[in-house]
């Protein structure tokens, strides 16, 4: 997805795919540029493959399973990165984009949706926070291919690096071929033998770890048919906009587009900066690797946060300090234009970066994960990476102009705009963010039918248990301690 962003910049994709700005020049003179609308255009034909990839995962998952449309998706994936290679003229690639939009769209909530239902609560977290992880060294490896091959002046400089996605691919597909069926989605299409042999399977790895799988599949259907009686039996995406899974379909949308408005954008025109600060292109590139790589180690940090301090709390802190860098990258944007300048905006932008992939990143990929019911928790996540494509459109529109100097021209003090979004975000999330950790989708459940307040989420939680609320719960604290199903 990152690879094309970067081929821009090639003079021979810009050959390749172009056409010549000054065609009355020799052929060896010739400039050659994609036009605006035809950037605009592959960039966009993805979001767009993706959005309809992701609409058609809510409806094909619920219907055939996780495990049937992860394999079909790696498989479909494989077969249409041939169009991509081999593009020999900037409409094949244009579809081609479109069409591996598709199965892009549906690893991007199918991998959250999964992780969040083969594992135990104590692990939960962690899985799927380790998703902004993976998308990390999805940047780091795009950026380090496309450094590799940046003075390659033949096709190959981008055909090699598109044909290195089936090096990903393929084995990610031998892999999943092993992977087990959910057990929730076993148990809510009423295949509860299967469902019983699936948590077998993801349980009993050593001789020593014990789960009554009976018991454990008896309170799955439990909490289905709490779920059916509250919120009804339906499973339409209308359903997400009904009763108490509007509020939760609003969470999970709002938590994801705050990706989108806390000013992560600037990250991704980091290389911008440096240039501008007097680096090479390939220096550039090398700092923007760097950069990455201390976002991994914030993402690897916020598996120790998220266990002290907990979900709501680590990503209040993180548009709290989002919003002061923000505010310090604008106002020494309005500072006299020199090399110190630039240099101080590039290492406050690492700054946010690292905080951004310890706080924000993570956490929403855990949050939009566990607040979803469990019935409709594909449809509800589905829902809310469309909105966050939708508002990234947006944002992709919004943010070029606001950088480039022969447009608004705002250059770093573009940072204000952001951090008037991320004050937004923040004020949205101190009233109506409420903290999930270590609770079962049992207790979600009872806690969103009771309307319990965000900011009271745990104390209401306590007020129920102490008056015999979660009894069922409390009696089977052992299992809850592996499993978390109790």
């Amino acid at each position: 997805m990152i690879l094309l962003n970067g081929f821009l910049g090639f003079p021979v994709f810009r050959q390749t795919f172009g056409a010549p700005t000054n065609p009355n020049f020799l052929s060896d003179q010739r400039v050659y540029e994609i036009s605006p609308a035809w950037q605009a255009g592959l960039i966009n034909a993805a979001y767009a493959g993706q959005i309809l990839g992701l609409m058609l995962n809510g409806l094909l998952t619920d219907r055939f399973g996780y495990h049937r449309i992860m394999v079909g998706s790696l498989i479909c994936l494989s077969l249409l990165l041939f169009l991509t290679v081999f593009a020999i003229n900037i409409g094949m690639l244009l579809a081609a984009q479109v069409l591996c939009g598709l199965p892009w769209g549906i690893f991007q909530t199918l991998s959250m949706t999964y992780a969040a239902e083969v594992m135990p609560v104590a692990l939960r977290a962690y899985l799927t926070a380790n998703i902004n992880n993976c998308w990390l060294l999805g940047q780091i490896s795009a950026t380090g291919i496309l450094r590799g091959f940046i003075n390659v002046t033949s096709e190959w400089s981008f055909r090699i690096p598109l044909a290195l996605q089936w090096a990903f691919a393929i084995p990610i597909l031998i892999v999943v071929l092993f992977a087990p069926e959910s057990p929730w989605w076993l148990v809510h299409h009423e295949r509860h033998e299967q469902a019983k042999r699936s948590l077998l399977r993801l349980t009993q790895v050593r001789s020593n770890v014990h789960i009554n799988a009976d018991k454990t599949i008896t309170m799955l259907r439990h909490t289905n048919e709490v779920e059916k009686y509250l919120n009804g039996s339906e499973l339409s995406y209308l359903s997400c906009f009904k009763g108490t899974d509007l509020r939760r379909t609003e969470i999970a949308c709002m938590v994801w587009i705050t990706q989108a408005l806390c000013g992560a954008a600037l990250s991704g025109y980091a290389v911008y900066f440096f240039q501008q600060a007097g680096l090479s292109t390939e220096d550039s590139f090398n700092v923007t690797l760097g950069m990455f790589g201390a976002a991994l180690v914030g993402g690897i940090l916020s598996w120790i946060w998220l266990r002290i301090v907990g979900r709501r709390t680590l990503y209040l802190w993180g548009l709290i300090l989002s919003f002061i860098i923000l505010l310090v990258i604008g106002g020494v944007s309005t500072l006299k234009e020199r090399q110190g300048t630039s240099w101080t905006i590039g290492c406050l932008i690492i700054s946010f970066t690292f905080i951004y992939d310890t706080t924000i990143g993570p956490v929403c990929y855990v949050l939009v994960a566990e607040i979803p019911s469990s019935r409709l928790r594909v449809k509800t996540v589905v829902l809310a990476r469309v909105a966050y494509n939708l508002i990234s459109l947006v944002v992709n529109i919004v943010t070029p102009r606001m950088l480039n100097p022969t447009a608004w021209d705002w250059g770093g003090m573009s940072a204000f705009l952001y951090a008037g979004t991320a004050l937004y975000c923040l004020i949205w999330a101190y009233f109506r963010l409420p903290e999930p950790k270590g609770l079962t989708y049992l207790e979600l459940d009872i806690l969103f039918n009771k309307k319990a307040s965000a900011r009271k989420f745990r104390q209401v939680q306590k007020n129920l248990e102490s008056s015999g609320y979660f009894n069922l719960t409390q009696a089977n604290r052992q299992d809850r301690g592996w499993w978390g199903y109790s």
